[in-house]
């Protein structure tokens, strides 16, 4: 992905010698077929058949000589459907349409081996040009993904697309940044997708680190890892009981991207459980493998850092990653123990595999007193109760600031990753209530997201918070052309979207 060349040509369309040159069709109102003149040229059996109406998702290939057109030089030519795609649909309908038409690109791309790609911005359907370049662009990047990274080298494996050229670009400017948007979205999200495809044994705590480490190297971000002998001095009972069966020691990766004007501070915590075993509370053997993308949240807040670093908002950005496993060994934490968080917060362990909370509960509270933020926002492969509630469609979002909420909301609209707000209240608070310690890590079944919502609650006091439960996002999304089988990556494209949009904005 990160040797993916993108111009932007003046030349004409027909001009393009490359593997494949993708136009466009839409529908109107009626449902009739809309497009421009050097669609309908090439198309016109099809559309007497009903082989193409242009309806979303819809693809048609065709190969040279083209019919009715001597003129195009390129090997083949795809016309993509973009259905009722109109001036006045609204920012996320039209995102969305645009990424799915990416992504269909991208499987076509792959299917047949493109390495050079043109696309010819439709004229047909008044949409800013840079806008609809930016949204294809970005559903092509995510939908040409792919995790091979152990799987032998075959000498005639396709080594990906080369280089796509964008032609019909009238504002060459807006329409070049609109794309250079589009590749640090997508290459943050594939980077967070890497991270979640590697094995337990293959992205350990360390890696977080490292990762952390080299981004600072590169780039005008501090990067600061809390080790072991670090959280039992400062008083970490949450992460450092998490780790007690584990061989791996745990760390805490914080990255504080600072610039020098910045008056506002945007927290970022993320779960990096690297493999949940469910400790003594074993989980079932049955799907346990993919308790491996229980760090999908860590991966997500850091690969948005890498975003933060290309980009250089205005805003300061610290992201904090939590990393441990979850193991079972001799050591490991027991249902009855009682821990000690930073800060002096006592809770009864009801059930070890309840685990999220507890290593993010230190990363909270160490961060909002360390860094004083604006605003928090917590990722989290927390509960399968949020599957139930929601399944694998929207995120469930938690939050004690309205503002906050419908900030992320809108964001994670306009990035194709929907989010629904699940309510916190008092009734819920009580189900956290032990006997023996100041709270219990687990409320039961009931409202069991919320519950774990509510745990968190507790170490963010009046700071603005959000907590996003990826649980039923961060793998089997709902599915899509751009999105693969296996981690999706959710998250980390909501989070840019976000910091892209802050204005300094009053909270409190």
């Amino acid at each position: 992905m990160t040797s993916l060349s993108i111009v932007v040509s003046k030349k004409k369309s027909e001009q393009f010698d490359g593997d494949l040159l993708v136009l466009f069709g839409g529908q109107d109102a009626e449902g009739n077929l809309v497009c421009d003149d050097d669609s309908r040229i090439l198309i016109p059996g099809a559309v007497m058949k009903n082989e193409f109406v242009g309806k979303e998702e819809q693809k048609l290939l065709l190969y040279s000589p083209f019919p009715g057109s001597g003129r195009i030089k390129a090997a083949r030519i795809a016309v993509i459907g973009l259905g009722k795609l109109h001036k006045e649909t609204s920012e996320a309908e039209k995102n969305e349409i645009l990424r799915v038409a990416g992504g269909v690109v991208a499987e076509m791309c792959n299917s047949l081996k493109v390495k050079e790609l043109g696309i010819a911005l439709p004229k047909y359907c008044e949409i800013d040009e840079a806008a609809f370049a930016c949204s294809l662009v970005e559903g092509v990047h995510l939908g040409l993904y792919r995790f091979l990274v152990y799987k032998k080298v075959d000498e005639d494996r396709y080594q990906g697309l080369k280089k796509i050229t964008v032609f019909n670009a009238e504002n060459d400017s807006a329409t070049r940044k609109a794309i250079a948007r589009a590749g640090v979205a997508g290459e943050a999200c594939c980077t967070a997708r890497d991270m979640a495809n590697e094995p337990g044994n293959g992205w350990t705590p360390a890696k977080f680190a490292k990762f952390g480490e080299e981004l600072a190297q590169k780039c005008n971000i501090k990067c600061t890892v809390l080790e072991k002998e670090d959280m039992q001095e400062l008083g970490m009972g949450g992460i450092l009981a998490v780790n007690q069966g584990s061989h791996e020691p745990p760390k805490l990766v914080c990255l504080d991207y600072h610039p020098t004007k910045a008056e506002k501070t945007i927290m970022l915590v993320g779960k990096g459980l690297t493999f949940d075993s469910g400790g003594i509370s074993l989980k079932p053997a049955q799907g346990m493998m993919d308790m491996k993308y229980d760090m999908c949240g860590g991966a997500a807040v850091i690969a948005t850092m890498q975003a933060v670093a290309e980009e250089l908002p205005d805003v300061r950005v610290v992201c904090l990653v939590p990393s441990t496993d979850n193991m079972n060994g001799g050591g490991a934490v027991k249902p009855g123990d009682i821990i000690t968080h930073y800060g002096g917060t006592t809770s009864e362990i009801e059930n070890t595999d309840a685990e999220g909370r507890l290593i993010l509960a230190d990363a909270l509270a160490y961060g909002i007193e360390q860094y004083k933020p604006t605003c928090v926002i917590d990722l989290a492969t927390l509960t399968g109760a949020v599957i139930i509630a929601l399944g694998h469609h929207y995120t469930g979002l938690m939050s004690n600031n309205k503002k906050l909420a419908e900030l992320l909301k809108e964001a994670g609209d306009v990035a194709g990753e929907p989010l629904w707000q699940l309510p916190l209240g008092e009734q819920y608070v009580k189900q956290l209530k032990s006997t023996v310690a100041d709270i219990k890590n687990t409320g039961g079944r009931p409202g069991g997201s919320i519950t774990a919502a509510e745990y968190l609650h507790n170490f963010v006091g009046k700071t603005p918070w959000a907590h996003l439960d990826i649980a039923g996002t961060a793998w089997d999304f709902t599915e899509k052309s751009y999105i693969p089988k296996g981690p999706s990556g959710t998250g980390c494209r909501t989070l840019i979207e976000f910091i892209r949009r802050w204005n300094n904005e009053q909270l409190l």
